[in-house]
C-alpha cells in the first residue's frame, strides 16, 4: 500500500503534491492544514486522514487520529517530540501502541524507529519561507516492511 503523509500545507497546495500522491491508496496530514479546501482536494486523490494543528483555527479536526491502514496502526498528531513526548500524547502512543506515529510541525522531514514505533514527520509543503527545504513523502508497506521516501517539492 502506498500512503501520502504531508505536514504544515498552511493554505498551500503546491501543484507537485498532486502529483506525487496520483496512485496513493490513502492520505496522512500531520495539521496545519490551513482552509477546509485543501483536504478537499487531496480527497480528490484518495481518503484522507487529518489532524489539527496548532494554526488551525475553526477546522472540524481532532487533535489526534489512529488509523488502520493495510494491518497497520497509525497515529496521526501535529506536534510530537518523538525524543521526549509531552505526557499527553506519550501516554496516548503507550494506549495505542501505533506501527507509525506522524506528526508535523517542526517543518523538518524526520524518519526514526523508536522502541518499535516508527516516527515520521514529512516536513513542510507551504509557501516557501526562511529558505526551508520543502517535502512530502510517500510510505509504503510491503511485505511487512514500511519503507519511507521523501519527496522534495
Amino acid at each position: 500500500m502506498r500512503i501520502g503523509v504531508i505536514s504544515d500545507t498552511h493554505d498551500f497546495l503546491d501543484e507537485r503534491v498532486l502529483e506525487f500522491f496520483q496512485g496513493v491508496e490513502h492520505i496522512l496530514h500531520g495539521g496545519d492544514v490551513g482552509m477546509p479546501w485543501l483536504i478537499l482536494k487531496l480527497e480528490e486523490i484518495a481518503p484522507v486522514t487529518a489532524v489539527i494543528g496548532n494554526t488551525d483555527l475553526g477546522l472540524q479536526l481532532r487533535e489526534t487520529e489512529v488509523s488502520e491502514l493495510d494491518g497497520r496502526k497509525f497515529l496521526v498528531h501535529h506536534i510530537v517530540n518523538p525524543d521526549a513526548p509531552h505526557e499527553t500524547i506519550a501516554r496516548r502512543i503507550a494506549r495505542e501502541k501505533p506501527d507509525v506515529v506522524v506528526f508535523g510541525h517542526t517543518h523538518k522531514p524526520f524518519q526514526e524507529r523508536i522502541n518499535g514505533t516508527l516516527y515520521l514527520n514529512p516536513g513542510y509543503a507551504g509557501k516557501t519561507r526562511f529558505a526551508l527545504p520543502r517535502s512530502v513523502a510517500i510510505l509504503e508497506t510491503t511485505n511487512g516492511d514500511l519503507r519511507v521516501e521523501f519527496k522534495l517539492l
